[in-house]
């Protein structure tokens, strides 16, 4: 017998149906966690004993201490059993005001669960080890309608790439786009994990390189970023499709696919997966990528992708110590205004989000401005899990027009960390990235920015650097406290205090920035290097409040409902998502 339980989404219009299979005739309780522990979690307990249903609203403390709450806001909608599985269905509102409840948002929902072979009318009794977590974005319907089984597709797919005993690997591998004689759209794509290696795989993107190669490019692949690697790599800058840990497929809107064929479209690709190894396990050989349906049924637009936010550097800093810090990426108003004027000077429809950061971050916004005033947020995820990152479907599409900004803001916390955190590429390291899906596809795709760093030196007192710059990081000259080291030991050797950090987080958010605005083929605006200021920003965005019994962000959902399916009881039980 299958030894599993499956926790699957599926989200209808109005409301989002949630399913829990276990393989037990008792109870089954599923949770709200703010960590995927049990405390502090709003949590709901159903069985149907004796021919009885039964559905209780119960919370627990900090110290993990499970009471029942005095206001049952968990609704029973139907209830059966069977010989071999139990169904309950029940409502509960977003947003209850109930201070042991936690309000349903577009943000990242850690769900804990747990289930016992006897039922549960005058409480639970301790699940021992059948009980779960699982990270999962409950308000974000897929927007897609039932695609074909006949879709034709191609795998991107690495080949026995041996992994390195060490905590982080980049691995580059170029492939070649199958040929086509006429134009064609991908519209879908799902990774394809080896199985076992789900916690190992943690990101993959998809480039689009120079057409200017010959098949010898495709000969074998090499560790990204890496003195030694094919300067073939040098030329694939273009992100075509991003996927992170924990993120499913990723199926385009109707009216939009990813296009191939054309003298404009990507004939050679770079594979980039992130391998992360934290345990140094030795001996692990991966065989993971991308599977691409695509059809010859071709959609009204081509989509693009545009990296926005800091762009990865040493000069993104993060004091330790600190329980909460904030970094800002700029995309900035001279960025998209040259290249929209030049492009599509009637904007672009943006339609998916993906956040991304690294095991530091805590929360991710992707903001708004037009002509001084903050619009709606385009996406964020302020519970963010860095094991658990897809792209985010947009409710309604946004219009984004010459003259915008977008800031990505990231939210920090290196309480428990002794050094300085930097922009890297380790998970050790610090990302604030944001990958906007849009239609139609422009030349740009990278809208970024970067703190200036001697203005950040200044801040601990560095006065002086040796020039002209010939090593990396550089060398401080200046003052004597910090002589010859290089400006990363002076930044970890200054004594940080949260005031200090505090101090020097308001500072760096109003330094000037060095613009990155990019084409593909390494092509650039002429605004790329250029400095800018952050936006004065006059209005910010007042979000409506939370009402008792309604919806932050639509009307639609109003309340969701869950369905708990109840399976006859094996001995153990792990939670499984879906793999190719």
């Amino acid at each position: 017998m299958e030894v599993g339980t499956s926790l699957e989404t599926k989200a209808l219009e109005s409301n989002g149906y949630r399913y829990v299979k276990v393989r037990t005739a008792g109870y089954v309780g599923l949770g709200f966690s703010p960590t995927g522990a049990m405390a502090s979690a709003d949590i709901v307990v159903g069985g149907v004993a004796h021919g009885r249903p039964y559905l209780q609203d119960y919370f627990t403390n900090a110290n993990r201490e499970l009471k029942k709450d005095a206001q049952q806001d968990y609704h029973l909608e139907y209830a059966m059993e069977n010989g071999t599985h139990t169904i309950i269905e029940f409502t509960r509102e977003l947003h209850t005001c109930d201070i042991n409840d936690k309000s349903i948002t577009d943000s990242t929902v850690r769900v804990i669960w747990a289930y016992h072979r006897d039922d549960a009318e005058a409480g639970p009794k301790y699940h021992d080890s059948n009980r779960g977590t699982k990270s999962l974005r409950l308000l974000n319907p897929e927007k897609t309608s039932v695609l074909s089984t006949a879709l034709l597709y191609f795998d991107l797919v690495n080949q026995d790439v041996p992994i390195p005993n060490k905590d982080t690997t980049y691995w580059c591998q170029m492939f070649k786009i199958p040929v086509f004689q006429e134009k064609h759209h991908v519209i879908k794509v799902e990774p394809v994990i080896q199985k076992g290696h789900e916690s190992l795989v943690h990101h993959i993107l998809l480039y689009q390189c120079s057409s200017n190669f010959n098949d010898s490019v495709l000969a074998s692949g090499h560790e990204c970023y890496h003195p030694n690697m094919p300067d073939a790599f040098l030329t694939c800058e273009t992100v075509i499709f991003a996927w992170a840990i924990g993120g499913e497929g990723f199926s385009y809107p109707p009216h939009v696919g990813l296009s191939l064929g054309t003298a404009l479209d990507p004939h050679y690709v770079l594979l980039e997966v992130h391998y992360d190894n934290p345990t140094y396990k030795e001996g692990l050989i991966d065989n993971s990528g991308l599977r691409l349906f695509y059809t010859m049924d071709i959609r009204k637009y081509d989509a693009g992708v545009i990296e926005a936010g800091l762009w990865v550097s040493l000069f993104h800093t993060i004091p330790p110590g600190m329980p909460e810090f904030q970094s800002e990426g700029h995309c900035t108003l001279e960025c998209l205004e040259e290249a929209l004027e030049a492009e599509k000077p009637s904007g672009i429809h943006v339609f998916a989000v993906l956040l991304h950061a690294h095991l530091a971050g805590r929360g991710i916004r992707l903001r708004h401005f037009r002509k001084g005033k903050e619009v709606k947020l385009l996406a964020y995820d302020d519970d963010f899990d860095f094991n658990f990152q897809e792209f985010q479907y947009l409710k309604e599409e946004q219009t984004i027009l010459p003259g915008d900004n977008l800031i990505t803001e990231c939210r920090y916390s290196t309480k428990d960390r002794a050094e300085m955190t930097w922009g890297g590429l380790s998970t050790r390291n610090e990302m604030c990235l944001s990958y906007l899906l849009y239609y139609p596809r422009i030349n740009l795709t990278r809208c970024a920015s970067i703190p200036d760093i001697m203005e950040q030196l200044q801040f601990i007192g560095v006065k002086e650097i040796y020039r002209p710059v010939t090593t990396w990081p550089f060398i401080i000259k200046s003052p004597k406290q910090y002589k010859n080291l290089s400006f990363m030991d002076a930044m970890n050797k200054f004594k940080w205090t949260k005031k200090e950090g505090l101090s020097f987080n308001k500072m760096v958010l109003g330094l000037p920035v060095n613009v990155r605005c990019s084409k593909t083929d390494n092509a650039e605006w002429s605004i790329q290097g250029m400095t800018a200021l952050p936006p004065d920003i006059e209005r910010p965005y007042k979000a409506e409040p939370l009402v008792c019994g309604t919806s932050s962000s639509s009307s639609r959902h109003r309340d969701f409902s869950i369905k708990l399916l109840v399976c006859l009881l094996l001995l153990s039980c792990t939670l499984s998502t879906k793999r190719l």
